[in-house]
């Protein structure tokens, strides 16, 4: 049976071998001496690097776990013929009359050699561009095809610097972050290996070749037109009679599609040649716009194209969910910094940098979807996808298009690679310009029609060479329509008649900026003003001379994972945990062990300038205490950095990107998650602080603040604070009602008297919410815990002694693999303040669940009761299913009254035979909120969602301040 049009990958079935270790030739490896599964051979990961391939066969220890990375040779002293490996596998393609097939590599680092069936073809040079290989004449039309691939690592691997910096592998075209970094442990293989997909295309006579779609808009985005131009190729030896049709559609409920547009056009195309060709312009009455995570709806529209031959039926299609939107910048004169505008919109930019999912480029759907979720889950709207990592894949971007995530695409230069370290390695960039500039064309062309893609940068902390950058700016350069910042000069009849259709641009809707610190960013003269990347005083993030520009695409601080990571990744004898060395000077400095050490742990303090923020809770005594109290420090560091922005938007800042929110491997710095997909507290402080509608108190003045992102004034709300002792007693309650908030404004409310009180309790927790006056629903809800000025936490140790009572309401529903539990979480130490109308916290929630079908979920039973009246419970899930659901119920006792702090849950599977030292977690997990306390009387509802492995039965456990030998309540 003939192999059907359309694209088929190679992802198994896959062999490896060194090439040392074979003694055969590729043609002899595809013809006469195919390899089987025995020595030197073994099982391969592809898309993957040569390590991958070698820790799946365990002949090499994990490299991320421990010091294990030590023992494994380095390629600048193995020699690159160490990591240079063949890679073979075997397919089927039977073609029929006048059908065609290309054999395709997205991506190989660095060069390779391909044998198939005896043939030999050679991919050139370069880590960032793709391959296709016409085998059509080469395949065999009956039986197995053999292929042999042989991957050569990058010509300048380099030997790991001294001193950092001065990085050899910068001279390629390729990963610079491989040779290690203050925050890596150098990649032994560099990264050598055919680490994306493979695939084969079947076409008729006809291909399609990167198509570009480009949306224009007028009338105030009443009238849309989509334009289109692709590369059509005729691989045969005749004139090809062409049908070309373009479909729009929009995705309705249960998979079922509208077609919005049906456009066909007739064409002759030369015998073998190329040809580009231009669609005519579809129009578009007000289609749903995409817009950035907290701004609107991800709408997306499914483009599909398809080309039909005459006499041969279809030839070929493709198809891209696209999204309508505009992205504008440009300098604001009021602040220096870059502003960006979505479909018109200011949106004030809270991001992050990204270097890559996995170290050994082990990349799946999978993880990146987890990966982008994370980041939106966060209230995060840009990813910055820095110069010294990946130019990022299609899938990434498909999730950021999903989640709403802008995206900051850099290109290959690092200056903290060139001019610097010892030895000096290269200060010209790449050898290769225009192979740099290949790989930066074909990257475009691989990107281009995503709607997150937001920006073109040129690299990190250094332009490209000159010759390069004119080239970029060149290939770069914004179609006329797309120059002005406000509205549009041209008309659509004059867009159509004198100017080339911005579908004919290699890109023409984003800008380029040249480096990561010009043109509205740092400084905007490519001066390093960026950072901090340490530890700092809270209230640091909100006092005037804390950070002097506009936008600032890197600010940093620490990363500590939870005592389970340590554990799973570290082993035993790195357990230890910092010795705290008081200095003559009075500061404190952390030393860690060397394992810490080598997995690039950044201290909790900064000597003469931030105290030791672990230390402000007491001294640890063990490895679970210093993670906890690290938490603590995690929640209050990112919160207050984001706040500190926030509190000034627009009139000092257009944005920040924090450096960074997770490590390619097990690293101890730097992140809000770790590679086991393991949030960190800092995770849920980010989370609180970028709601799009947020109630914040400014750390420098005690002013309470309210910040509104979103394009909506905002009416008739109030703001509740309430200040809670350890007693379990509200000293100070305050309401402040009848309030407008106007878009995009932060506006400062009224300041907090309870400090400057008679009688202030030394330690005390701040509660906050912004609420609706029409049906107290909550907008905002933001938990302090505080000291007097010159002050501690010390308090809160003896507080752990204090059991406050619980009740935890569960219910689980579960779709497949896939489970949503949703626990009501109640303190039921001491009734509700009866001056409050908002203990219940009913959360005012825009947008739907991106993840699960919510109604199709079946709902479990696990402890039933006795049906009573709908409770407010049951009136919260009355939408979630229409079935009737039992509920689980765990009540923790306790004898005190007071503030349920620093609560946690995590997910457990039960399984036979688990030992106490095993890492039960069910990782990832995706909450609703997590690391938060509940005030007497208070009542939170936080929704549990994670895939479970076959043969398993989770368990949910809470940990708190208060609670911390954990409870299983469900």
């Amino acid at each position: 049976m003939a192999t059907a049009i359309g694209k088929r990958v190679l992802d198994k079935g896959w062999l490896a071998a060194r090439s040392t270790e074979v003694n055969l030739t590729g043609v002899e490896l595809t013809t006469t001496h195919p390899p089987s599964h025995q020595s030197p051979w073994m099982e391969a990961v592809v898309p993957g690097t040569v390590l991958a391939t070698l820790l799946k066969n365990k002949l090499v220890p994990d490299p991320f776990h421990g010091l294990e990375n030590e023992s494994i040779i380095d390629i600048a002293d193995s020699g690159r013929q160490y990591y240079t490996f063949w890679f073979f596998t075997t397919f089927e393609c039977k073609l029929s009359t006048n059908q065609y097939v290309d054999l395709n590599f997205r991506a190989i680092n660095y060069s390779a050699e391909v044998y198939l069936n005896g043939h030999k073809e050679v991919l050139p040079k370069g880590m960032f561009r793709r391959h296709s290989i016409d085998v059509t004449d080469i395949i065999k039309p009956d039986g197995q095809n053999l292929l042999a691939v042989l991957v050569y690592p990058p010509d300048h691997p380099g030997r790991i610097p001294p001193e950092g910096g001065g990085h050899e592998i910068r001279k390629d075209v390729a990963a610079q972050y491989v040779e290690g970094w203050d925050w890596m442990a150098p990649i032994r293989d560099r990264n050598t290996g055919i680490w994306d997909e493979v695939f084969l295309s079947v076409t008729g006579p006809v291909k399609i070749v990167d198509p570009h779609l480009v949306s224009s808009f007028f009338d105030h985005y009443k009238r849309v037109y989509l334009h289109s131009t692709l590369e059509l190729v005729n691989k045969s030896n005749w004139v090809a009679e062409c049908f070309l049709s373009v479909q729009v559609a929009t995705e309705l409920e249960g998979n079922i599609c509208m077609v919005e547009h049906l456009q066909t056009q007739t064409l002759s195309i030369p015998a073998e040649s190329q040809v580009q060709y231009t669609l005519p312009e579809l129009f578009f009455y007000k289609p749903n716009l995409w817009w950035p995570n907290g701004m609107g709806e991800q709408s997306l529209y499914n483009v599909e194209i398809t080309v039909d031959v005459k006499g041969n039926g279809e030839s070929d299609s493709w198809s891209q969910q696209f999204g309508f939107r505009k992205i504008e910048s440009h300098i604001d004169s009021g602040t220096g910094g870059r502003l960006f505008k979505v479909n018109g919109q200011p949106i004030f930019i809270r991001g992050c940098n990204w270097i890559l999912s996995d170290g050994l480029l082990r990349l799946s759907k999978k993880r990146y979807k987890t990966d982008i979720k994370f980041h939106a889950d966060m209230n995060l709207n840009m990813i910055r996808c820095w110069g010294g990592g990946l130019a990022e894949r299609p899938e990434f971007y498909h999730y950021c298009d999903i989640y709403g995530l802008l995206v900051w695409q850099e290109f290959w230069i690092t200056g903290d690679c060139d001019g610097q370290g010892v030895p000096i390695s290269n200060p010209v960039g790449p050898l290769d310009h225009d192979l740099f500039l290949l790989c930066a064309r074909d990257t475009v062309k691989l990107l281009r029609n995503h709607p997150s893609l937001a920006l073109w940068v040129g690299g990190n902390e250094r332009a490209p060479p000159d010759d390069i950058n004119t080239a970029l700016r060149k290939d770069l350069q914004l179609h006329p329509y797309l120059e002005s910042f406000t509205d549009c000069k041209y008309s659509k009849e004059e867009i159509s008649l004198l100017l080339k259709d911005p579908s004919e641009y290699l890109d023409g809707t984003r800008i380029y900026v040249q480096g990561a610190m010009w043109d509205g960013f740092g400084n905007g003269k490519g001066d390093f003003t960026k950072g901090p990347y340490e530890i700092q005083d809270p209230e640091n993030f909100f006092k005037d001379d804390f950070y002097s520009y506009g936008f600032n695409p890197e600010v940093g601080s620490v990363g500590m994972p939870v005592a389970a990571t340590i554990r799973a990744t570290i082993p035993p004898q790195g357990w230890q945990i910092p010795l705290f060395r008081e200095l003559p000077n009075g500061c404190v400095e952390e030393v860690p062990n060397p394992v810490w050490n080598y997995h690039k742990y950044i201290p909790h303090s900064k000597p003469e300038s931030a105290n030791n923020q672990i230390l402000l809770y007491g001294t640890p005594k063990d490895l679970d205490e210093f993670c906890l109290k690290a938490q603590l420090v995690n929640y209050t560091q990112y919160r207050a950095l984001l706040e500190g922005w926030a509190s000034r938007m627009w009139s000092k800042y257009t944005g920040v990107l924090i450096w960074k929110t997770q490590n390619p491997w097990t690293g101890l710095r730097g992140q809000l998650y770790d590679h086991l997909h393991e949030q960190t507290a800092g995770f849920y402080g980010c989370r609180c602080a970028a709601e799009p509608v947020h109630v914040q108190l400014n750390l420098a003045t005690y002013f309470v603040e309210v910040v509104n992102t979103t394009s909506d004034e905002i009416s008739d709300v109030a703001i509740e604070a309430s200040v809670w002792d350890l007693e379990g007693g509200c000293p100070y309650y305050q309401v402040l009602d009848k309030l407008t908030i106007p878009s995009k404004r932060t506006v400062s409310i009224f300041e907090m008297k309870y400090p400057k009180s008679e009688t202030p309790k030394p330690m005390y927790f701040l509660l906050l919410k912004l609420y609706k006056m029409s049906d107290s629903y909550i907008l905002s809800r933001n938990f302090y815990w505080l000291h007097l000025p010159g002050g501690d936490f010390k308090l809160l140790e003896p507080y752990k002694k204090n059991k406050i009572s619980l009740k935890i309401t569960s219910l689980t529903f579960i779709r497949g693999s896939s489970y949503e539990v949703r626990m009501h979480i109640e303190n039921t130490s001491k009734k509700p303040d009866s001056r409050s109308l908002v203990h219940n916290n009913n959360f005012f929630e825009k947008g739907s669940n991106r993840d699960f079908d919510v109604p199709s979920f079946k709902a479990v039973q696990r402890v039933p009761e006795k049906k009573k009246e709908p409770s407010l419970l049951q009136k919260i899930w009355k939408n979630f299913s229409t079935e009737t659901s039992g509920k689980s119920v765990t009540e923790i006792g306790g004898s005190h009254a007071g503030v349920a702090f620093f609560l946690h849950f995590s997910v457990h599977a039960s399984k036979m035979g688990n030992t106490d030292s095993e890492d039960t977690r069910i990782l990832p997990v995706h909450y609703s909120d997590n690391y938060f306390s509940l005030v007497p009387g208070e009542l939170m509802t936080v929704r549990l969602n994670f895939e479970v492995p076959q043969g398993t039965t989770p368990h949910v456990t809470l940990h708190g301040w208060n609670y911390q030998d954990g409870h299983t309540v469900l």
